[in-house]
C-alpha cells in the first residue's frame, strides 16, 4: 500500500462513533466529575473482567504473529495490560473496599460477554491482521478518549487519575506502535481480505460505545 495509511482510513471510517463516545454522558460525566460514582464502580468492575479477555486475544494473536518482533510485542502488551491497567483497577478496588474475589466473581453483563466473545473469536478463527485489527479500537479510543478529557481535567480525583492512566504518554507510545503494527500487516492485502478488517475495526468501535453505554445504564441480565 502507498500513499495514505490504511489505519488513517480506519480512523476516518469510526470518525461519528468516536464523536458519539464524546458525547456520551458516561463520558461527559468523567470530566465535569457529575458521573455517578456506583456507574463508574460497574464500570471499573466490568473493565476488569474485560482485561482479562483482551490480553488473552492478544496472546492468541501474538501466536500467530509472522514476525518475531511483533509475537514479543504483542505478548508483552498483553502482560502490560494484565499489570498496569489492572494496578489501576486494583486502587479504585481499594478505596471501594472491594475484595479482589468478589470482582472475579461478578458475571459479566451482556455487553462485556458480547463484546470479548467477538474479540477471542476472531482472535481465535480470524487471521493475524483481522485480530490486531479488531484489538485495535481499544486502545486507540481510549488514548484519544483520554488526552481529550485531560485538556479539561476532572474535579473527581478518582476520574482524574483514570483519565491521566490512558492521557499517559507511556499509554500512548504502545497505541502508536499497534497502529503502526496493523498498518504493516495490511501491506499488500487483497480487497477482500481489507474488506474484512474495515468490518472488525467499525465492529469493535462500535462495541466500545456501546460499553460505555452499559455502565451508563448499568446494564444486566433481564432474565
Amino acid at each position: 500500500m502507498t500513499g495514505k495509511r490504511f489505519t488513517d482510513e480506519l480512523w476516518n471510517s469510526i470518525r461519528s462513533i468516536y464523536e458519539a463516545i464524546l458525547r456520551h454522558p458516561f463520558v461527559t460525566g468523567l470530566a465535569d466529575g457529575t458521573l455517578p460514582e456506583d456507574r463508574f464502580r460497574f464500570y471499573v468492575v466490568q473493565d476488569a473482567l474485560y482485561l482479562r479477555d483482551f490480553a488473552r486475544a492478544l496472546d492468541l494473536v501474538a501466536a500467530k504473529s509472522p514476525s518475531d518482533a511483533w509475537t514479543e510485542f504483542l505478548s508483552e502488551h498483553a502482560r502490560e495490560t494484565l499489570v498496569v491497567e489492572r494496578a489501576l483497577h486494583d486502587s479504585f478496588f481499594k478505596d471501594w473496599g472491594l475484595t479482589t474475589e468478589s470482582v472475579y466473581s461478578t458475571p459479566a453483563a451482556p455487553t462485556n460477554l458480547a463484546y470479548t466473545s467477538y474479540l477471542l473469536r476472531v482472535a481465535a478463527v480470524g487471521s493475524f491482521e483481522e485480530g490486531v485489527t479488531a484489538l485495535l479500537p481499544c486502545d486507540w479510543i481510549y488514548v484519544r478518549v483520554g488526552k481529550e478529557l485531560e485538556q479539561k481535567g476532572s474535579p473527581n480525583p478518582l476520574y482524574q487519575r483514570w483519565i491521566d492512566t490512558y492521557a499517559s504518554d507511556e499509554f500512548w507510545t504502545v497505541v502508536k506502535r499497534l497502529i503502526d503494527l496493523v498498518d504493516e500487516a495490511a501491506q499488500g492485502l487483497d480487497p477482500g481480505r481489507l474488506a474484512a478488517l474495515r468490518r472488525h475495526f467499525v465492529t469493535t468501535s462500535r462495541y466500545e460505545w456501546m460499553f460505555w453505554d452499559m455502565a451508563w445504564r448499568l446494564e444486566s441480565w433481564p432474565v
